[in-house]
């Protein structure tokens, strides 16, 4: 008698339309505690944008080491020593503050110039520290979550790091949401158009398909691994498609007649803004990113920041008309390598939430 047996091949995965955060809190303690401590330093960090308000380095260093774990010891090596090593930026962000600067003065530490604390050479250290961190810290904790023996607690440990909630409100605005969206969950709701499409929406769904492939079990794995590889890859275009929508607010507003001071700070806060979120993945693991370092150092030198040689940010306000064509190579660099599409480089102008007032 022949006996034949046949194995019953598996249902497709059902994904559901709601996250599941019924242990979202209990499973995010140490997520939320990261996320406090970010939010402490830049708080202090901000301060040093009013005029005659002098910052402390030690203050600084205890705010990033302060915690289990710290800030610090979730952030890349190369990162880490950039903003407490040899030359760290913490001390740039003190010799800066207490003083004023102006762009097209020579000036020994820099100062504060239209409610913004820049160095010397016109980088917004602050920048450089929230928005780089962004990647270097969070989004580095965020893979080596993802390294791990995933289940449905490290899923809602990966999504509190990127600032998001269960509820997926697409909006950073408190008074529009109880559980608004912060970091970089909050930049990919201003480059969502909110219609279903958007990288915002895209996450969400990464997510949902994430949590029910851990929820299905073992037969689901390749569904699993899929759901996050499309994560890291979304979350890295959120982060360089806010770079492009930077990058043109800098070009808007520097190609105007006559730009006011008011103008130019904004652009170059703007500006700082670019390098931090560009800066900010140098050194991630190439198997848990898109763009390689060497990109990064070329967009790095495009920006007139390099990461080995002195920046000269200051030339994008004094001379807009032979530094803007930068910006432009910058962005064409960026839509290359994620291959947006010329329609998503126009909407990436936009901050989708203040345009929908939501």
């Amino acid at each position: 008698m022949l006996a034949v047996s046949c194995k019953k091949e598996k249902d497709p995965l059902a994904i559901p339309t709601q996250y599941d955060g019924s242990t979202y809190q209990a499973n995010t303690t140490t997520q939320y505690g990261v996320r406090s401590q970010m939010d402490a330093l830049v708080t202090e960090i901000k301060k040093g944008r009013t005029s005659g308000v002098v910052l402390d380095f030690a203050t600084l260093s205890q705010l990033y080491n302060t915690g289990t774990p710290s800030l610090k010891s979730l952030t890349t090596a190369y990162y880490a020593g950039r903003l407490e090593g040899t030359g760290n930026w913490f001390d740039e962000l003190a010799k800066a503050s207490g003083a004023t600067y102006t762009p097209s003065v020579p000036s020994a530490h820099g100062g504060t110039f239209g409610g913004y604390l820049f160095d010397e050479n016109g980088l917004e250290y602050e920048q450089l520290t929230e928005k780089g961190l962004f990647g270097a810290a969070m989004y580095h904790h965020a893979v080596s979550l993802m390294q791990g023996d995933m289940n449905s607690e490290t899923a809602d440990q990966v999504l509190a790091i990127f600032g998001a909630h269960p509820d997926f409100p697409n909006t950073p605005t408190a008074a529009n949401a109880a559980n608004p969206d912060k970091f970089l969950a909050n930049y990919a709701a201003r480059r969502d158009k909110n219609d279903g499409k958007g990288l915002y929406s895209q996450m969400k769904t990464n997510f949902l398909t994430l949590q029910a492939a851990l929820k299905a079990g073992d037969d689901y794995n390749t569904e699993r691994d899929e759901a996050l590889s499309a994560l890291r890859l979304n979350w890295e275009k959120v982060n360089f498609a806010t770079v492009i929508n930077y990058c043109h607010s800098v070009i808007s507003k520097m190609s105007a007649t006559n730009p006011t001071d008011s103008d130019k700070a904004a652009s170059l806060h703007a500006y700082g803004e670019c390098v931090g979120f560009v800066h900010g993945w140098r050194s991630i693991p190439q198997g848990f990113k898109t763009i390689t370092d060497t990109e990064i150092d070329e967009i790095l030198t495009l920006l007139n920041a390099p990461y080995n040689a002195t920046p000269t940010s200051y030339k994008f306000i004094t001379d807009p008309l032979n530094e803007l064509p930068k910006l432009t190579q910058v962005i064409q660099k960026i839509q290359t390598r994620y291959q947006f599409s010329d329609q998503e480089i126009e909407d990436f102008k936009k901050n989708w939430v203040a345009e929908q007032g939501r």
